[in-house]
């Protein structure tokens, strides 16, 4: 028998949550919206949200957007999650002692600016998950046609990331040896830095649970190899308010979280730094510019586990390692201190420098 509608929350309270489930970025948001209790609707961007709604508001055609009871518009992922940190702090997201700050804003920046990669190679590489994708937007938005044009844009990106049968095999290892090191992870702790989620969980989930999880071929990967990685997927996306513990006491950080970092800094920061740098070389090149910026701005080398590839400079990627470089010189001497001691032999320290 069907539940009748909730009716106890006024419609004028609640935020709008404009997302698609197979959304690499809705599916960061969509966690945190749901453990902080935030009272929200989720709603499909059809042809008319997109027209009426979204572009209109944003300029944009790109979800999530998040439009709250006061008529604000969220647009980006990361400044969505600082919002609802600061307006619904408890549950909190964000942990506030130095090392578990970092590690989740390290997280997050290696999840949304290198695992695009595997998101991308595991969606587009394979016809059977091209065939899926497709149908899954023409699913979300109700307009085959628009959603093929869509489809069409997507794929063309693909190349423009790294993503090519010359790629394919690193990112592969990569992310084979990232759900290893996930799923021994979570045989001892629920989440990534204890017993409650964090802003690198919400990171985490953007490409595993959209891309890796719901597409054709790596959903059996997840399913044979990573099952506490898939359960981990669903206990995020349908939190039990009542089942939450705390982050590590002491700010420590669990045993699988260094290997984790080991690999951001083997394999993805070698490639975030590239994107800053020829952006740089790009800014350099372009003294005064003061338009709105495009979303790449050329092309430039990069190396995967010693592949040679070419990816776009876009700037946005710019604006996340400032993130994260905010975060760490915001700490006090002493917290800096426990960040880089934390760091020290990953790789990681070069972002930080």
């Amino acid at each position: 028998m069907t539940s009748p509608p909730d009716t106890s929350i006024p419609r004028d309270a609640l935020f709008r949550f404009y997302a698609s489930e197979v959304s690499y970025y809705s599916a960061k948001v969509r966690p945190a919206l749901r453990y902080k209790r935030v009272p929200h609707a989720e709603i499909l961007p059809t042809p008319a949200v997109q027209r009426d709604v979204i572009r209109r508001r944003t300029g944009l055609g790109q979800i999530p957007v998040v439009v709250t009871p006061a008529d604000e518009v969220l647009q980006d992922s990361s400044d969505i999650l600082d919002t609802l940190e600061a307006r619904f702090p408890d549950p909190p997201l964000y942990p506030t002692s130095p090392v578990q700050r970092l590690a989740g804003y390290l997280v997050e920046l290696y999840a949304d600016e290198f695992l695009i990669m595997s998101g991308l190679h595991y969606r587009w590489s394979f016809p059977e998950s091209e065939a899926k994708a497709r149908g899954d937007f023409a699913a979300s938005t109700g307009d085959l046609e628009s959603a093929g044009r869509f489809a069409d844009q997507v794929k063309l990106y693909v190349q423009m990331v790294g993503v090519g049968p010359a790629t394919a095999p690193a990112i592969e290892a990569h992310t084979h040896e990232l759900l290893a090191i996930f799923s021994e992870h979570l045989a001892a702790h629920p989440y990534l830095l204890g017993g409650r989620p964090s802003l690198g969980d919400c990171g985490l989930i953007g490409p595993l649970y959209p891309h890796l999880y719901l597409d054709a071929v790596p959903a059996r990967l997840l399913r044979e190899t990573a099952p506490r990685v898939c359960h981990w997927i669903e206990r995020m996306n349908h939190p039990d308010p009542d089942g939450f513990g705390d982050w590590l006491a002491g700010d420590a950080l669990p045993p699988m979280l260094r290997p984790l970092c080991a690999l951001i800094g083997r394999d993805g920061v070698p490639v975030i730094l590239d994107v800053a740098r020829a952006f740089e070389a790009w800014a350099d090149a372009n003294p005064g510019t003061t338009a709105f910026l495009p979303r790449g701005v050329g092309m430039h080398g990069s190396r995967l586990r010693q592949v040679a590839f070419d990816r776009i400079t876009t700037p946005y990627t710019l604006w996340m390692v400032q993130r994260v470089l905010d975060a760490y010189r915001a700490l006090p001497p002493g917290g800096r201190a426990a960040v880089d001691a934390a760091m020290a032999g990953t790789g990681c320290e070069a972002l930080l420098a």
